[in-house]
């Protein structure tokens, strides 16, 4: 699974990076140690081009008949979205990217876990692949909720965790956010482990597994 992640870079260098504008009411700060059910930073594809603004971590389907539905739909998993009536609808109109410079997963070592970050080599921003959707409560108020897509670890991960978030190439994110594409074989296709030779991991401080702490300290390699 895909549980915690950072975005810590200038909110200049993720409009940069995803040539985006910045969606009405949008106010960033770095995070540290983002989680469920908080809202995070994530890009939209639009007919004005690429919007960045945030959506709830835990995906409310529009028919679910409350919210709380989003706690256990943090992630998705690519083999079967096309399957699971949560997913199969978004695939082909419903994606998003969440920008990120890092997530977290725990390695066991024995009965304990030991926090790790990975993130790429050149310390980069790098997206993983989600999907949106918008809920209406009773009294007509709309909640616009995101999961992130999980895939089979590469050789990097695979001593972590046995799932790891689908990360898209630079080169297939048009097609991912594209709002006309519906060529559901070819966006399923992308769907895949990226390459570990990209990649590093490394360990972190316990403290990270608390939600309250937030700060830089947690970026901190130890061992």
């Amino acid at each position: 699974m895909c549980g915690r992640f950072t975005i810590t870079d200038p909110i200049d260098a993720i409009l940069d990076r995803y040539y985006a504008s910045i969606a009405e009411g949008f106010e960033y700060k770095p995070n540290y140690n983002a989680a469920p059910m908080q809202y995070i930073p994530t890009i939209i594809g639009s007919k004005d081009g690429n919007r960045l603004g945030s959506l709830r971590w835990g995906l409310v389907p529009v028919w679910a008949k409350d919210d709380k539905i989003g706690n256990k739909m943090i992630n998705a998993r690519a083999v079967t979205l096309s399957e699971k009536p949560a997913f199969k609808r978004l695939i082909s109109s419903k994606r998003c990217i969440i920008p990120t410079n890092g997530f977290y997963e725990w390695r066991k070592e024995g009965s304990a876990k030991q926090p790790m970050r990975i993130l790429m080599k050149d310390d980069s921003i790098f997206s993983l692949a989600g999907l949106y959707d918008t809920w209406t409560d009773p009294d007509g108020n709309k909640l616009s909720t995101c999961t992130i897509i999980t895939t089979e670890p590469n050789s990097l991960m695979e001593d972590i965790h046995n799932r790891m978030p689908v990360i898209l190439r630079a080169e297939n994110e048009a097609e991912w956010l594209g709002r006309d594409n519906q060529d559901l074989q070819s966006l399923l296709s992308l769907l895949k482990p990226y390459q570990a030779s990209e990649m590093r991991a490394y360990d972190v401080p316990k403290e990270v597994g608390n939600v309250r702490n937030n700060n830089e300290e947690l970026l901190k390699e130890i061992g």
